[in-house]
């Protein structure tokens, strides 16, 4: 492994902070109401907007009444989303004239985009009318990227706030965020995606000739504006079938080095927002530094195992790193950092298929997933999950040295570590049924086109992204039937609720309990020791509950290859 690899990561990091720590600050002044407070036209349209939902702007919720509202805006978006499937064919704006989704995938594919995960088992440009791209996925992508930012701030609150029963107002925060957080990300964004190449028109398709002659018809379309909020909320679902490997998605180095950027942005930036919510900006770096550390780690696995031989092509003097599935616009290290980027974030986009990834550097991806998708993770949900197996490292060790555990002056007691179980158990437990089911049984067999130990990949991968809502696919699963279709809805749908329902339990139970003050008896949370024990926590509880169905997978898929030459 030369320098390279080394410096592009370093300079993605160095750059990702430098923007991510303006940025917290801008989160933390929109969500907890200062610049509402200091400029009166941004307060007199949040007080208008909050009135159309009969909502007062000071009401205070909860928690049970915060995701009572929460689960039902995301129902009502799972609904718009399906029916303007269904009815697009009479609908305007489809200029390749496309009819109604199947009823099937139309579920999918609404539930996919409500639970953040973008899930494809559809070709974009030949499915989706125009309308629909823009008012039904874009607009959720818009919304379910807000919902997860606005359950890691009430997380943040429950340990900021002391002896109170409510979190804040959901109408509120979730129109904050969309307000004055994506949508000016996005607009700019997507007018540099436009300047590069990325189209955004209304045309049906363009008809080019081909070098040998031939005519071709390539699609055109709302491009840059979807392909804006699907990095910056970690939404991964493309204008195209082949996602940010499609030249109009991504057109070059730039494109793509920005578009890694955005993708990280705000899980980053919120990991710096808990640090000044909580008034210390030092539990922000220990919660960065873990996810740092893992982000490095596994991007550092994957390249080293993309840069072995592949040993069945030695026979012809191939003896370079496999390029098969990499885009060579952007090349093998590139690729691989895009890999970990989307799926160390809940995105899901990707400018190489990591379907034909060797065996243990496509076992990374599905790994960082695995991992609960704290690396980072998604907007709002990394944070979040992340600060659940902080809950967990401090009750762990707080076992182990005889104290009663506390995380930021709040004591943790049974009913935290109820819903902490509940939050780290529920997804691997979908993940590993949901991918025994689907090898039990002959519709779920039947998707599968590679057989053995790659197969069996394919489908753990698919469960893996769609519980984890990260929704990018190994590729070489039929996954647009309806047993997949209906499976792996559930497993998202499941993946994503029955997780905010219990983090947002678990802040009302913190923010009830007084912050106590810090004594010599409190564990330190800021530390090198506390970064140690929370990745440890990560590794040990998050990973342990795959090793056997990796091992199935990926690993005997290498040792096959490998063990044969």
């Amino acid at each position: 492994m030369n320098a390279n690899p080394w410096f592009q990561v370093a300079l993605f990091l160095a750059v990702l902070f430098a923007l991510a720590w303006p940025l917290s600050r801008w989160i933390d002044g929109v969500l907890e109401g200062r610049l509402a407070t200091r400029w009166r036209w941004m307060d007199v349209t949040e007080r208008g907007l909050l009135r159309l939902v009969g909502s007062g702007a000071n009401e205070d919720m909860p928690w049970w009444r915060y995701a009572g509202a929460v689960v039902a805006f995301n129902v009502v978006g799972l609904v718009a989303v399906y029916v303007m499937q269904r009815v697009q064919g009479w609908l305007p704006l489809d200029p390749a004239q496309l009819g109604a989704v199947s009823p099937d995938s139309s579920f999918n594919t609404a539930v996919s985009f409500v639970t953040n995960t973008n899930w494809q088992g559809y070709a974009g440009e030949s499915t989706m009318s125009h309308l629909t791209q823009m008012l039904a996925l874009a607009v959720q992508n818009f919304l379910s990227a807000a919902t997860g930012i606005v359950v890691a701030i009430v997380l943040i609150r429950g340990l900021a706030r002391g002896g109170t029963r409510t979190l804040g107002n959901a109408w509120r925060d979730l129109l904050r965020t969309t307000l004055w957080i994506l949508l000016p990300l996005s607009f700019v964004f997507a007018l540099i995606l436009v300047s590069q190449g990325v189209p955004q028109d209304f045309a049906g398709h363009v008809t080019v000739h081909t070098l040998q002659g031939a005519q071709q018809n390539v699609p055109l379309g709302p491009v840059a504006s979807q392909e804006a909020i699907k990095l910056l909320g970690t939404n991964g679902g493309g204008f195209f079938n082949a996602n940010s490997a499609h030249p109009f998605e991504n057109p070059n180095g730039l494109t793509n080095f920005l578009e890694m950027l955005a993708i990280l942005l705000i899980p980053g930036a919120l990991v710096f927002t808990f640090g000044r919510m909580v008034g210390d900006r030092r539990q922000g770096v220990a919660v960065l530094a873990a996810m740092g550390i893992l982000f490095l780690a596994l991007y550092a696995a994957g390249v080293h195992w993309q840069a072995q031989p592949n040993p069945m092509l030695a026979h012809l003097g191939l003896t370079g790193p496999s390029m098969e599935g990499i885009e060579t616009r952007f090349g093998t290290v590139a690729s691989m950092l895009f890999a970990a980027v989307t799926t160390a974030a809940s995105c899901g986009a990707v400018d190489a298929m990591h379907d034909s990834l060797m065996p243990l550097a496509g076992g990374m991806p599905m790994l960082m997933m695995q991992l609960g998708e704290v690396v980072f993770g998604g907007v709002g949900s990394g944070l979040y999950g992340m600060l659940v197996f902080a809950i967990l490292a401090v009750f762990i060790t707080g076992l182990m040295i005889g104290r009663t555990p506390e995380y930021l002056g709040k004591k943790i007691g049974v009913f935290e570590m109820k819903m902490t179980a509940i939050v780290i158990l529920a997804v691997p437990i979908l993940v590993l049924v949901g991918s025994a089911l689907a090898v039990l049984v002959p519709a779920g067999r039947a998707g599968m086109l590679n057989p053995g130990a790659h197969g069996f990949s394919e489908v753990l991968y698919a469960f893996t992204s769609a519980a984890n809502n990260n929704g990018s696919a190994f590729a070489g699963l039929s996954a647009n039937v309806p047993f997949y279709n209906v499976m792996l809805a559930v497993a998202m749908w499941f993946g994503r609720f029955l997780i905010i329902v219990p983090v947002l339990a678990l802040a009302g139970s913190l923010a009830a309990k007084p912050r106590l003050a810090v004594s010599s008896g409190s564990m330190p949370t800021h530390n090198l020791l506390f970064v140690v024990l929370l990745v440890g926590t990560v590794l040990l509880v998050g990973a342990l509950n795959y090793v056997p169905a990796l091992a199935l997978g990926p690993i005997a898929e290498h040792l096959t290859l490998f063990g044969a030459h």
